[in-house]
C-alpha cells in the first residue's frame, strides 16, 4: 500500500511539474531565436514592428518570454549575422528568424550546414530558399503604401500644395522600395494627378540623423507639403511636425511620435505570420516548407495594413480608403495593373485601362495588361509575357523603375 501511495504522490508531482511550465518541461520549451537590425527595446519602426509582431504571436501560442532569444544590433555583415546564427543556435533554438535584407547570404550558408539541419531559418523579404529548412516571407505592402498615398494626395489638395517628399532607404536599387514607393505614387496620384513625388534615399535601411535631415530638405527646399518614408525612425514624421507639414510613417503607427502631422502609416502585422511560422515549426517542422514556404501574404491576410487615420487627414479620406481598400481585399483591383483609378472630389472612383508608364515615358505595362517589362542586363526594357498585371516576381524581385510622378533628387 505505501509503494502504491508513493507512485501515485510521484505521478501527481510529476504533473503537477508539467503544469507548471506548459505542454514542456523546462529543457523541453521550443525556443525562437530572432536576430535584429536595430535595438529590442525600439519604440517605433522597423525592428519594433517586428519584435511586437513575434512577442504577440507567441502569447497567441500560449509561450512564454524565456522562448524567445534575441541578437540585436546586428549589422548587414555575413560574419557579424553568421556569429548570430551560432549563438542563437548554441541556446537550443530550432527557429530563427532574421528580420534584414543583408542577413540572407548567411542565413542560407547557414541552413546548408550539417549541425543546423535541424533547425528552420526564416528570412524576411529577399528571394532565397531551400526545400527543407529555410524560406523567405514579405507582403504586399504597396497595397497599403497606395491607401496611404491617397491620404497624402487628398491632403496635397487640401494644401493646395502638389509637392510630396519620400525619405527612403534605397530607390530602384531594391524591389522593396522600389515597388513601394511606385505603388504610394500611384495612390496619391488616383486623387491629385497633378502631385510629385520626389524621392530623397539615405542608402541605408536606418540612420535617424540623415532621416531627419533629407525631411528637412524636402519640406525647406522642395517645398514639400508632406513626407513619406521607408526608413525605420519616426524622424521624418517628427521633422514634418516641427515645419508644420504632414506625414505617413512606416512599420508601425507613428501618431503618437508627431500626433500633429501624422496622416497614416502603411504597417505590418506581422504576428500574422510569425504565428503561423513558430506553430508550425514547432508542431510539424518537417512539413514546415510545404505549410509556410514562400509567404506572401497581403490586405486580404491581414497581413498588412494602414494605420487608423488621424484627424489631421482631409475630410472625406476615410471613405475613399475604406472603397480601394475593399476592392483590393475582394479581388476586384490591384495596384500594378492596367487599370488606373481615378477619384474626384466627391469621392467617386473612375476605372480607365492604359498602358502604365515609367518616370522617362516608357510603356512598363501594355495597355491590354498583358505584357509588363523589365530591364534586362543591357539596361534595356524588356518585354515579358504576363497575366493581367505584373507578377509577384517583379514586384518583389526585378521592379527597377519609377512610375511617372516620381523624381529622385539628391539628399
Amino acid at each position: 500500500m505505501k509503494k502504491v501511495l508513493s507512485l501515485v504522490l510521484a505521478l501527481v508531482l510529476c504533473f503537477s511539474l508539467v503544469a507548471c511550465n506548459g505542454t514542456n518541461t523546462d529543457d523541453e520549451k521550443f525556443l525562437v531565436g530572432a536576430i535584429y537590425i536595430n535595438g529590442q527595446n525600439d519604440t517605433a519602426g522597423y525592428t519594433y514592428a517586428h519584435h511586437s509582431g513575434i512577442t504577440k504571436a507567441m502569447e497567441q501560442l500560449g509561450m512564454d518570454k524565456s522562448q524567445l532569444k534575441i541578437v540585436d544590433n546586428v549589422a548587414e555583415d555575413d560574419a557579424a549575422v553568421t556569429q548570430a546564427i551560432d549563438t542563437l543556435a548554441s541556446q537550443g533554438c530550432k527557429l530563427i528568424i532574421g528580420i534584414s535584407f543583408g542577413y540572407l547570404n548567411a542565413m542560407q550558408d547557414a541552413a546548408e550546414k550539417e549541425q543546423y539541419k535541424d533547425i528552420i531559418f526564416s528570412h524576411a523579404t529577399g528571394y532565397l530558399s531551400n526545400e527543407t529548412n529555410f524560406n523567405n516571407y514579405f507582403g504586399r505592402i504597396y497595397q497599403a503604401r497606395y491607401l496611404a498615398g491617397i491620404a497624402a494626395g487628398m491632403k496635397s489638395l487640401e494644401l493646395n500644395n502638389n509637392n510630396i517628399g519620400y525619405v527612403a532607404a534605397y530607390g530602384t536599387e531594391y524591389a522593396e522600395t522600389c515597388s513601394g514607393i511606385n505603388g504610394f505614387a500611384l495612390g496619391v496620384q488616383s486623387v491629385n494627378p497633378n502631385a510629385k513625388v520626389y524621392v530623397s534615399k539615405i542608402n541605408n535601411w536606418a540612420d535617424e540623423a540623415k532621416e531627419r535631415q533629407i525631411a528637412e530638405n524636402l519640406i525647406d527646399n522642395y517645398n514639400c507639403g508632406v513626407i513619406a518614408q521607408h526608413c525605420d525612425s519616426a524622424q521624418p514624421q517628427i521633422a514634418a511636425q516641427e515645419k508644420n507639414a504632414f506625414g505617413c510613417g512606416y512599420n508601425s503607427d507613428m501618431t503618437a511620435q508627431a500626433p500633429k502631422a501624422h496622416l497614416t502609416a502603411p504597417v505590418w502585422n506581422w504576428d500574422v505570420y510569425y504565428k503561423l511560422a513558430i506553430e508550425t515549426a514547432m508542431n510539424t517542422p518537417s512539413e514546415f516548407m510545404s505549410k509556410v514556404g514562400i509567404y506572401y501574404g497581403g490586405l486580404k491576410e491581414g497581413f498588412v495594413d494602414i494605420a487608423p487615420l488621424t484627424d489631421n487627414c482631409a475630410e472625406g479620406t476615410k471613405t475613399v480608403v475604406d472603397a480601394v481598400k475593399a476592392m483590393m481585399i475582394n479581388g476586384e483591383w490591384d495596384v500594378f495593373t492596367n487599370v488606373k483609378l481615378s477619384i474626384d472630389k466627391d469621392g467617386n472612383i473612375t476605372k480607365t485601362e492604359g498602358a502604365l508608364l515609367d518616370n522617362e515615358g516608357h510603356e512598363v505595362i501594355s495597355a491590354d495588361g498583358n505584357t509588363y517589362y523589365v530591364h534586362n542586363d543591357a539596361g534595356a526594357l524588356e518585354a515579358v509575357e504576363g497575366g493581367k498585371s505584373a507578377q509577384d516576381g517583379v514586384i518583389k524581385g526585378s521592379m527597377d523603375y519609377y512610375v511617372a510622378g516620381v523624381e529622385e533628387i539628391n539628399g
